[in-house]
């Protein structure tokens, strides 16, 4: 029944409007040149109507309406030929193409040219060229995007840990190996997962970062998996690609995995074992390949023995433990970091300034509870808001801790007396950077002028500041 049905339709198709709804040129000769039928998408390219050729053989009409016709070549060689031909009359190339067909007996039916404008072919060629170097300007910005999602920020240390938690980023970065990175907020967990991004072979692929104490628990699901059309009230009629199948042949950060509710975590585990998932309202599982880094500032093995922490899921993320101490237990980098963000904020705000030995040296002895965040932080506020100079003193930052309700003598070793001691000396210290005189300061202290002068002198600091 088919096949009858394909024979009537093959029966039935009319040719000649096949041929008249072609955007090539078609020409049509029989097996002794002569021409038999031009559609008008010939006319169309070459200016040459009906009348002027048909009937006629192509000897006849060669020289004098086009020149190059491929159709006595065809003739000859028996052979589909490429040229190129002229029309005479507009002077314009066209790219022409003859073909045989054969009798049965082996002799030559007909020869079918097909004729395609140059202008066309070469407006095409440069509208392809266009959206060639669109595509890969995009390409490059993409890139571009991707390394500074990645790389905003720079890995600096000086201490021997993150020496050897480098040297383990390094290792493990060329492979896909689960990796689980551990800290307390502020530690730098996240550029830990831009190093191993980076130096990854994944590198030009999509970066994911998902925060899971961010985003609501109700949402997290179909943040995480997608959804299908129809999963529930709202949802987008075509459904909607998750995190994970948006990092698909890339890496993906989980940030905070730990806040991950447990529901959640027995569909992130299929993901780690059998790297697919299902999609929420769906059925049908999605292959990915990615890699998966998580972070946590948690204890992940107390967390599952308190029952809030998948235990097969915890081994399965723990592969490649790597730990970062807190900055008081690095204080070798702590005078790095101090300057380098020093100077990230002097060209963001457009000062000079530099912080002294003994602001470092405060730097140093202070506990950083907030780490590395808490550094930042308060470097940035100093640059903000110290207009006195260009250096940032000991006085400075004593002063910004202050404001934090930390008192960074009291962190420092010595008898209640010395310490004691200690933070007046900065009170004093700063009282005058921030007045610009010792009889200001005095006045702004609620002490006479000559009581600061024998403070100046008892710590040492006539030579720090001065002015009256």
């Amino acid at each position: 029944m088919e096949e009858a049905f394909g024979i009537d339709l093959y029966r039935n198709l009319d040719f000649h409007q096949v041929c008249q709804n072609l955007y090539d040129g078609i020409h049509i000769t029989d097996g002794e040149g002569r021409i038999l039928f031009i559609n008008d998408a010939y006319t169309r390219t070459t200016g040459i109507r009906p009348e002027q050729v048909l009937g006629r053989r192509v000897s006849e009409i060669e020289g004098l309406l086009y020149q190059g016709s491929v159709t006595e070549q065809v003739l000859k060689t028996r052979q589909r030929v490429n040229s190129v031909a002229t029309i005479l009359a507009l002077d314009k190339e066209v790219l022409v193409t003859g073909t045989p067909v054969f009798n049965p007996d082996g002799s030559i039916k007909l020869v079918v040219t097909n004729t395609r404008d140059f202008p066309e072919l070469k407006r095409l060629e440069q509208q392809l060229s266009a959206m060639t170097e669109e595509r890969n300007k995009y390409g490059q910005e993409l890139a571009f995007l991707r390394r500074q999602q990645a790389g905003g920020k720079q890995l600096i240390y000086r201490s021997e840990a993150m020496e050897s938690v480098m040297e383990l980023v390094h290792t493990v970065a060329q492979t896909d190996v689960t990796v689980l990175i551990t800290g307390e907020s502020g530690t730098g967990k996240e550029l830990i997962a831009n190093e191993l991004y980076q130096n990854s072979p994944r590198r030009d692929k999509p970066f994911i970062k998902v925060n899971c104490a961010a985003i609501p628990a109700e949402l997290l699901e179909s943040e995480l998996f997608g959804y299908e059309e129809g999963a529930f009230t709202g949802a987008r009629r075509s459904g909607k690609a998750g995190m994970f199948e948006l990092a698909d042949t890339g890496v993906i950060l989980l940030d905070e995995i730990g806040d991950m509710p447990l529901p959640l975590q027995t569909k992130l585990l299929r993901v780690l074992q059998q790297r697919e998932l299902i999609r929420v309202g769906g059925s049908r599982p999605v292959k990915l390949d990615l890699r998966v880094v998580a972070a946590t500032n948690k204890d992940l093995r107390e967390e599952s023995r308190q029952g809030r922490f998948r235990e097969d899921l915890y081994y399965r993320l723990n592969v490649v433990p790597i730990e970062l101490k807190p900055l008081r237990e690095r204080r070798a980098d702590i005078p790095v970091l101090a300057e380098q963000f020093c100077r990230s904020f002097c060209k963001k705000y457009g000062r000079d300034m530099r912080i002294s030995p003994d602001g470092l040296h405060l730097l140093t002895e202070y506990p950083w509870p907030g780490n590395i965040r808490e550094l930042e932080n308060l470097v940035e506020r100093i640059v903000v808001t110290n207009a006195s100079g260009a250096a940032i003193t000991r006085g400075h930052i004593q002063a910004a801790l202050s404001a934090n309700g930390h008192f960074a003598a009291a962190s420092a070793p010595g008898t209640l007396k010395q310490q004691v001691a200690a933070y007046e000396q900065e009170l004093v210290l700063h009282a005058v950077e921030r007045e610009g005189s010792i009889r200001r300061a005095a006045k702004a202290l609620g002490v006479d002028h000559s009581t600061l002068v024998k403070k100046f002198r008892q710590y040492g600091l006539a030579e720090s500041v001065g002015g009256e």
